[in-house]
């Protein structure tokens, strides 16, 4: 019995020594105790019941295995499908760009190998390994498993997992599965649906900031110009960048947030980049234009104290250089200021500078200095938000917060609000209705 286990083992062990394309699913932590399960599981089976060191081996792998599997929050069969969809290797990098029935012969068997490898080693978790250890006399052991956690999946990733789980033979579903690729792409892009750029790489964020477009009061003519670029981008239009220019707290941040929401299910992802950082752009560009998704890079509060690497790199993103242009990429970017190069008095020159000025041509120079807002091809402006639109964007945020005053009371206290603390504007708004909220629970 136990030399019949072995050899069953051993032959799961060779199976996933095979694999060709999807090895890197080897590098996950759930993976990595997976393989050392199996191979303490197959050295007990080989000593006999005789060596309790390797019984408290496959115990402690066994517990590391669970632990691993129960963090991810998924069932073991569901974390290799989903292992499937996130992989970034030949296979799926060339199905973004290339349609399946154009792709080398090789290419494919090695991916439908390496499928019905998968599909075997996805029945070997749970109950099969509860059955293994319990038939070496273990009977502690518990699996408990069953369901999957999925509410935050796409609905395109729901769908595929779905038809894995219902499908017998996974080679049947590389059709769909590169067509998932190819909208959806790999890795982290498959992953998050919001990025930011943090020490020369793209990190996803887990839990972005996700405004809903109820959210937005006011300021509707800058919306639906906005809303409207997006999808001209993402049906494959030319869009323009965008510079969303204007005064303090009037949810010119949160508008951009909101297109993440309304229009991730179209491939529309957004990738955060600090003023900073800007010099990387270029670099992000060349990373981005690799996959199918369509990306807004997002800048927030941009302005420039003078010209420097990080002015230059967004005046090649913006306009380009030799490089072509990439389609699925814009800039929108967030300002209190219209001219985002910061502009002195002494900029401009008199008749005495230009008659004593070591410079031949200084307009040009203040020119230069002027011309960079003039690159996004699209500039909205938000106005100071006057008393009507503050009282009904507090009023909405109260409706939505629960709370329960009379009109007339809610519109005094937060007007008074607003003039005690930072004027009237959706961000005061916020901050007053979080105050209200909790003062009167308090």
């Amino acid at each position: 019995m136990l030399d019949e286990t072995r050899q069953s083992i051993y032959s799961m062990q060779v199976r996933i020594a095979s694999l060709l394309l999807y090895q890197n699913v080897l590098e996950q932590n759930a993976w990595e105790a997976y393989v050392k399960l199996l191979k303490s599981l197959a050295n007990y089976a080989l000593d006999g019941h005789e060596n309790s060191s390797r019984r408290l081996s496959y115990l402690f792998a066994y517990g590391k295995w669970f632990r691993e599997i129960a963090a991810t929050g998924y069932n073991w069969r569901d974390y290799v499908i989903l292992q499937i969809l996130t992989s970034d290797n030949p296979f799926s990098q060339q199905a973004q760009t290339i349609n399946l029935d154009l792709l080398p012969s090789s290419l494919i068997i090695a991916a439908k190998h390496d499928l019905q490898v998968l599909e075997e080693l996805s029945l070997w978790g749970g109950d099969k390994l509860i059955d293994l250890i319990q038939s070496f006399g273990d009977r502690s052991v518990a699996w408990q498993l069953s369901a999957s956690n999925m509410s935050k999946l796409s609905e395109a990733k729901r769908s595929l997992i779905i038809k894995f789980q219902t499908t017998d033979d996974w080679t049947q579903l590389l059709p769909e599965l590169a067509d998932y690729y190819r909208h959806s792409g790999t890795g982290i892009f498959t992953d998050y649906d919001a990025f930011r750029w943090s020490r020369g790489h793209l990190e996803g964020i887990a839990y972005p900031d996700l405004v809903q477009l109820s959210d937005l009061i006011g300021y509707e003519s800058q919306r639906q110009t906005l809303y409207k670029n997006t999808e001209a981008f993402l049906a494959g239009y030319n869009a323009l960048h965008v510079l969303l220019y204007g005064s303090r707290g009037t949810g010119k941040s949160s508008m951009v947030k909101s297109l993440m929401y309304a229009y991730r299910d179209r491939g529309l992802r957004l990738v955060e980049v600090a003023k900073h950082d800007l010099k990387d752009l270029p670099i992000i560009a060349d990373i981005l234009r690799k996959v199918p998704q369509k990306f807004i890079i997002f800048v927030d509060d941009l302005s420039f104290e003078e010209e420097s690497e990080d002015y230059k790199a967004l005046k090649v993103v913006l306009e380009g250089n030799l490089s072509a242009q990439s389609n699925n990429l814009l800039v929108y970017a967030t300002s209190n200021r219209r001219h985002l190069l910061r502009e002195y008095f002494s900029d401009r020159p008199s008749l005495r500078d230009l008659s004593d000025s070591k410079e031949v041509n200084p307009w040009d120079t203040m020119q230069e200095k002027l011309s960079l807002s003039d690159r996004f091809g699209l500039t909205l402006t938000f106005l100071q938000a006057d008393q009507e639109i503050y009282l009904k964007i507090v009023h909405h945020l109260a409706k939505r917060a629960g709370i329960d005053l009379l009109d007339d009371d809610l519109n005094f206290r937060a007007l008074q609000w607003a003039t005690r603390n930072n004027g009237q504007s959706g961000r005061t708004a916020h901050q007053f209705i979080d105050f209200l909220q909790a003062d009167l629970k308090v």
